[in-house]
């Protein structure tokens, strides 16, 4: 046993999403109204939505990240996705952690979105 301060291996780089939350659908469903200005596909079918977390008392945080660190919407789009989910029904609070690792790549892509994007 090493005293490595790597991550345990299997450990995975993209937290998991709270699924079975019964606001989990909801909170997807308004993260699908946001768009990237520049692609005509929403930003959950993008991949840019790494995990939404809801507690117990329904404090929604959510950890995204964008195309790339030069994204010209960059400081706005976690605003974006916050005003797109407070209004949902039974959400307490929402937090956006905008994060750059692991990088989005095309790989993150939804199908529906590769498609929408002529990838497939």
């Amino acid at each position: 046993m090493t005293n490595s301060p790597e991550p345990l291996e299997g450990t995975p780089l993209i937290a998991p999403s709270s699924v079975h939350h019964p606001l989990y659908e909801q909170v997807v469903e308004a993260c699908r109204t946001v768009y990237d200005p520049e692609i005509p596909v929403n930003i959950f079918e993008l991949g840019l939505i790494y995990t939404i977390e809801i507690n117990d008392e329904n404090d929604v945080n959510v950890v995204m990240t964008l195309t790339a660190p030069g994204c010209p919407v960059a400081g706005e789009m976690p605003g974006w996705i916050q005003d797109a989910i407070e209004p949902v029904a039974g959400v307490k609070s929402v937090d956006i952690a905008l994060v750059w690792e692991p990088p989005w790549g095309m790989e993150m892509m939804s199908d529906e979105a590769r498609l929408e994007l002529g990838f497939m």
